[in-house]
């Protein structure tokens, strides 16, 4: 699994780099300040929680810990609910969008509970 969490967060990485640079040189133009910074937010946390799932392949690469799969999982599950449904809220203009974003929000907490608790049991 851990190979295959360095995948996912290479893949993730790539993307946030390209979205970012989308948004900065293609929509900044067209999208209004507020759904240019909803955007920017989607691009921050979608590379923050990138950088975590690949250091979720790393440290399961040494030691293969339980819970260290629904950790990288919820950091996948939360970058799509949360900065997905900021890309999506930007690009569209629906707002209503905006009420998927808490659950990835609580995605990554989720993840990160999980992440801190697995190097716990660990040690």
């Amino acid at each position: 699994m851990a190979k295959l969490f360095l995948l996912i967060g290479s893949i993730v990485m790539g993307l946030s780099v390209a979205i970012g640079a989308f948004g900065a040189h293609g929509l900044e133009p067209r999208l209004t300040e507020r759904m240019m910074k909803n955007y920017q937010t989607g691009v921050q946390y979608h590379m923050i929680h990138g950088i975590a799932i690949v250091a979720v392949g790393i440290i399961a690469l040494k030691y293969p810990l339980p819970g260290l799969n629904g950790a990288g999982w919820s950091f996948l599950i939360g970058i799509v609910l949360f900065s997905g449904s900021l890309y999506a809220m930007a690009l569209t203009g629906v707002t209503k969008l905006g009420a998927i974003t808490p659950i990835g929000g609580l995605a990554f907490i989720v993840g990160w509970v999980l992440l801190g608790l697995a190097v716990l049991r660990g040690l």
